[in-house]
């Protein structure tokens, strides 16, 4: 049996994130995944995820995306990668529809840089987006994507410099609590540790099923197009977009070299679980996702050339889960980012980190736990 401070269970993302703020604070810690580094089976892969400052989830967010923007780019530096790339984002819809309404409450709450555009005003600066007249577009310029496979190998990296010891292809048995600490099993041996973290992404309710999470993995689908008007939509002239109309919400990515046009829905998707997920992609919903982009982005819907499927862990009211194993305090929960989460990766890693060795760190009220608990209980009154 070996023993560290601290086990990560799940080297996405968030558990790539907190391993490297552990290990850079001193921490001995192992973390543990059960698929080869860099897999595709859960929500960290692709080539690219948004990172925005203008948060129409809630205001609460802005203060951590903020610290999030300081470390992507202390993890550039040490690294010596390029992770982050300057486009804006475009925030299109009605404007009372939640997605503008809540863009607009966090860049005035915050003093964000942002523009208010009318439809007509969006259009003549973007060639290529078309509105309807009755819609609205926010322009915020301090805004962009990421390279997500890239991060999440980055801050391995730097977690293994720093001293982490991360095991990939080693699933996790069963976990126990032992006196103080906790017990691992594994098919490469038992190990322990004072604390353990669960970043386990779509697998989190299946180690802790006592706890009853109210969570659901939903398939979510993007598609990645040849635009048939060539540099009309690449990202060094125009911006990422998410819009929301009548249909649903959706993120449309600016072209990249390679890469197309990378389209998808983003307010609901195939309730499945990790192991029946359904990986492949219809011609009909190829079709239908096709249709959804024309309608903003004309000329963008040409050859497909490739499309994947990724999860999303997804909470009722659709803000994280960061918070103690109400049961056993020497256990973080990590997950359920509800697909919003990548960006704040390396902030997240640091909230997570502090939890797991400070008894004395408190998750913020908006990611607790205890707030299902409430909620279950205000739906049976």
């Amino acid at each position: 049996m070996r023993s560290s401070e601290v086990i990560v269970i799940g080297l996405g993302a968030m558990g790539a994130a907190t391993a490297w703020a552990l290990a850079r604070s001193g921490f001995r810690v192992l973390g543990l995944d059960a698929f080869r580094r860099g897999h595709d089976r859960g929500s960290s892969h692709g080539k690219t995820r948004i990172i925005r400052t203008a948060y129409y989830e809630s205001p609460e967010y802005v203060p951590l995306v903020r610290r999030a923007w300081t470390l992507w780019r202390q993890l550039e530096a040490e690294s010596g990668q390029s992770l982050l790339r300057m486009t804006g984002g475009l925030y299109v819809g009605r404007p009372d529809s939640s997605l503008v309404s809540g863009v607009l409450a966090s860049v005035r709450a915050h003093g964000l840089a942002h523009e208010l555009l009318e439809a007509s005003e969006a259009m003549a600066r973007f060639p290529g987006l078309r509105l309807a007249p009755e819609q609205v577009a926010v322009f915020e310029p301090e805004a962009g994507l990421i390279d997500p496979e890239a991060a999440v190998a980055a801050m391995l990296d730097r977690a293994t410099a720093a001293g982490a010891q991360l095991r990939h292809e080693t699933p996790v048995i069963a976990w126990a609590v032992d006196g103080d600490g906790v017990r691992v099993e594994t098919p490469a041996g038992t190990f322990r540790a004072d604390r353990l973290v669960l970043a386990a992404g779509a697998w989190l309710s299946q180690l802790v099923p006592e706890l009853g999470l109210p969570l659901e993995v939903w398939r979510i689908l993007h598609v990645h197009f040849a635009p048939r008007a060539g540099g009309r939509y690449a990202a060094d002239r125009f911006p990422f977009a998410l819009w929301e109309d009548e249909t649903g919400l959706y993120s449309a990515f600016p072209e990249l070299p390679g890469q197309g046009v990378k389209f998808g829905r983003h307010d609901t998707g195939e309730v499945c679980t990790p192991q029946t997920v359904r990986r492949t992609a219809t011609s009909e919903e190829i079709a239908e996702l096709r249709h959804a982009l024309e309608r903003y982005w004309p000329e963008a819907g040409g050859a497909v050339l490739w499309y994947l499927t990724c999860l999303y862990t997804v909470t009722p009211d659709h803000h994280f889960l960061i918070d103690r194993h109400p049961l056993r305090p020497q256990v973080v929960l990590c997950s359920a980012c509800s697909g919003h989460g990548f960006k704040f990766a390396p902030a997240i890693g640091e909230l997570v980190a502090a939890l797991a060795i400070d008894s004395g760190a408190q998750p913020a009220a908006l990611f607790r736990l205890e707030r299902f608990r409430r909620e279950s209980i205000e739906a049976a009154q």
